[in-house]
């Protein structure tokens, strides 16, 4: 079997970028997940592949400018809905962004490839769980305006895996770590003890994948002979990345594999 055939790693991925309905998206993730481990895809690291610059998506939620998605509170049963709401929205777009990390660059080591197919998998199982409880809470993913900031991103770098490895891991699934802690105080008010429940699992993979993120970029500046926490920095202000903005979750980031001087000038941002 050589990487032009329908089991191709390009091919599958291919499909499960495409596919529109979220339940055809998460078992798609699933079934290439489940077929990668048994050895039964191949590869395709070298094959060429058309990039997929608009992945499928479902006709809601609405999507509006990021300024116009309204405010969740949690202290209500519809400001909670809309809280888990944007939360699966997060998780519908990180299924896709995983499936676009190891679609869109090839030539990588197929380690790459493995880790990116495991991360895709575990969003898919994040979001499964968010709908299942937002469905508890009467609603259904698409009840609420959403945006398309995530996306955005991965178009940005789409030209370049180690501007993705900063800005997409290290930069919007990082902010999700600092923003857990703030989430379940709200939560806990609340007492939605198995919303609690769901975002530590979410935490625990999340920092998985940051730490992947990190990984890769590593990895890739050794390869060009960069310093990792310089060029961090620097791709900061080329691409116009969101502001870092504390608090921030510092324990959460050093297991996911920012440095410690990285730390050391995270906590300068969150003194000034």
């Amino acid at each position: 079997m050589d990487g032009t055939t329908l089991d191709a790693l390009p091919s599958r991925l291919a499909a499960c970028l495409h596919a529109r309905l979220p339940a055809d998206k998460v078992a798609c993730v699933h079934a290439l997940w489940t077929d990668w481990q048994a050895g039964r895809v191949n590869p395709g690291t070298a094959v060429a592949r058309a990039p997929i610059d608009q992945p499928g998506c479902p006709e809601r939620p609405p999507l509006v400018a990021p300024q116009k998605v309204p405010r969740r509170r949690a202290d209500t049963v519809t400001g909670r809905a809309a809280l888990v709401h944007a939360l699966a929205h997060i998780e519908f777009n990180a299924i896709n962004l995983a499936l676009d990390a190891a679609h869109r660059f090839a030539g990588m080591p197929s380690p790459y490839y493995a880790d990116w197919l495991q991360v895709a998998d575990e969003e898919a199982r994040h979001f499964d769980l968010l709908n299942a409880h937002l469905a508890t809470l009467g609603h259904v993913y698409g009840d609420f305006p959403a945006h398309q900031g995530l996306w955005d991103m991965a178009l940005k770098t789409a030209h370049d895996p180690l501007a993705r490895m900063a800005l997409v891991p290290r930069v919007l699934e990082a902010r999700g770590l600092d923003a857990t802690p703030l989430i379940v105080a709200k939560l806990k008010a609340a007492k939605d003890r198995r919303m609690i429940e769901i975002l530590s699992v979410i935490e625990r993979d999340e920092i998985g994948h940051v730490a992947t993120g990190s990984r890769w970029f590593g990895s890739l500046c050794a390869a060009r002979g960069l310093e990792p926490e310089s060029t961090f920095r620097q791709l900061l202000d080329a691409y116009d990345a969101p502001p870092l903005k504390p608090p921030f979750n510092l324990a959460a980031r050093r297991a996911a594999g920012f440095s410690e001087p990285e730390l050391a000038w995270l906590s300068t941002l969150q003194r000034s």
